[in-house]
């Protein structure tokens, strides 16, 4: 019975810790998420997705001017740098958001790779448009499909080890904006589409053949979101090089208008 006993002790202490374990972390997933977000909106502007854009700085591969630690990331966050284009941050963020910004650093750090072979954008241009066949579902300015993502901003808010990474496995990473949905109707019929949008009585979705759709829900047999990208790898499709030029023409996307 001692035995017993201690047996289910230690499965019940091993339990929670995995519990613990688990919380936290989820707990450091949400605030890097929030940290990217952050980035994103406030510091990419100057910075580059990539944290590279600015000269002597490589906030992608933790290289900074002045900063060792933490502290002096939060500090320069909340006085900012004199006699440079680095403004203080104090009134827009609180300390938990400056914190949630500084994990999302390390977390760059963290995940960047080795370096790659150097891409040409023309030449990947001429990849994408052509032996990629990117255009029959993704739209870049006024050309192409709009059954996937616009990819049209797609260098301001993707890092090059993103982009990459969804060239070679599409299936790493599917942001929620991107996701693709199956609905089957009360008649039987099967639509699968990008999802734009859903409340409590409808779903709006772009088919495959590039039509806004706006369905009731009780009008629906089943639906639900597709776990596998759509998206083929070109892990086989593309050499190393051909793949260097289509991230390298992608990380030049910034918008209409933008060189």
């Amino acid at each position: 019975m001692r035995e017993v006993r201690a047996c289910l002790l230690l499965f019940a202490t091993a339990l929670a810790y995995r519990m613990v374990l688990a919380q936290q972390q989820t707990s450091v997933l949400r605030e890097t998420e929030d940290g990217r977000q952050l980035f994103l909106a406030n510091c990419a502007v100057c910075h580059g997705p990539d944290g590279d854009s600015v000269y002597g700085v490589d906030l992608g591969r933790g290289k900074f001017k002045t900063a060792s630690s933490d502290d002096d990331l939060i500090q320069i966050l909340n006085a900012g740098v004199p006699g440079t284009s680095m403004p203080a941050f104090s009134k827009e963020f609180s300390r938990i958001e400056m914190r949630a910004i500084v994990a999302y650093l390390r977390y760059m750090k963290s995940t960047s790779s080795a370096t790659f072979a150097s891409g040409n954008a023309i030449q990947g241009q001429v990849i994408f448009e052509g032996k990629g066949e990117c255009l029959n579902c993704h739209r870049v300015r006024d050309r192409g499909s709009r059954v996937g993502p616009n990819l049209t901003e797609i260098g301001s808010v993707r890092r090059t080890v993103e982009l990459r990474r969804s060239l070679l496995d599409p299936d790493a990473e599917i942001l929620p904006s991107n996701r693709f949905i199956r609905i089957v109707t009360q008649e039987g019929v099967t639509i699968i589409g990008r999802l734009m949008n859903q409340d409590t009585l409808t779903v709006q979705l772009i088919d495959s053949k590039e039509r806004l759709q706006s369905l009731k829900k009780a009008n629906l047999k089943e639906y639900g979101f597709i776990d596998k990208s759509l998206m083929p790898s070109y892990r086989d499709k593309l050499n190393n090089q051909q793949l260097a030029d289509v991230v390298s023409y992608l990380a030049s996307l910034k918008g209409i208008g933008a060189q």
